[in-house]
């Protein structure tokens, strides 16, 4: 494995525990409005996910339903990796690469479809309000802001773009899976029923080419910012 230009500091540990936290925020907020029962049954859009029956009766479905989302799964690989760096900020392995990549480029995707696509026009009240906004704002700003800062600095390569990828892939068929199944889907750009299974498959290329795209650009931020670093401690 290449040397890695990661040196923990007080300062990367903070941020890197700031960062979980206000994950592992949004994340156990979200899941305790789901599990509890707090959004009403999706009546109006029978092909899209909410459709379980009030009470106990629902609790299993409503739990299925969560773990589906896109915006739980990048808010809880950010939650996972950012504690790992907490605990301890010097670890580092292939894995962990892929992973605190994963994070990034989750976390930004949700931000910026949910904020110009599927948010647009939609009101959120009560703790809503704030679970939203920390899933679909607060975390995904705070995550890159904490990576320019501390980092790890030196993880993104090539082999671990093209890993980071495994993930978002394999959820985006299982989604198409279980809704082939249930008849549901998280996302409208994912239901086959009313987009029709060319359109959604086109959709989640793009989505993975943008990603792609996006991982360059943070390999090309984090050279410039390692070359950055470098240059200030010579001089």
């Amino acid at each position: 494995m290449s040397e890695s230009s990661h040196r923990p500091t007080k300062l990367a540990k903070t941020l890197f525990g700031f960062n979980a936290l206000v994950a592992w925020c949004g994340v156990l907020l979200s899941f305790s409005l789901h599990a509890s029962g707090y959004y009403p049954p999706n009546t109006t859009d029978l092909t899209q996910l909410g459709n379980n029956p009030v009470g106990l009766d629902g609790l299993v479905g409503r739990v299925f339903d969560w773990f589906t989302y896109f915006t739980i799964l990048s808010n809880l690989v950010v939650a996972i990796v950012l504690t790992l760096l907490f605990i301890r900020p010097g670890r580092d392995s292939k894995l962990l690469r892929v992973l605190r990549l994963d994070s990034l480029l989750m976390i930004i995707i949700t931000g910026i479809l949910y904020n110009l696509l599927l948010g647009q026009g939609v009101a959120h009240e009560g703790l809503d309000f704030f679970s939203n906004g920390l899933q679909h704002v607060t975390t995904p700003i705070v995550t890159v802001l904490v990576w320019l800062i501390v980092g790890p600095r030196g993880w993104i390569s090539w082999k671990v773009i093209a890993l980071s990828l495994i993930i978002p892939v394999a959820w985006a068929f299982f989604a198409l899976i279980r809704g082939a199944v249930i008849g549901a889907y998280p996302y409208p750009f994912l239901d086959v029923a009313t987009k029709g299974l060319a359109s959604v498959l086109v959709f989640i290329a793009v989505i993975a080419v943008v990603a792609v795209i996006l991982a360059l650009v943070l390999m090309a931020i984090d050279a410039a910012i390692t070359a950055l670093t470098r240059r200030t401690k010579t001089n």
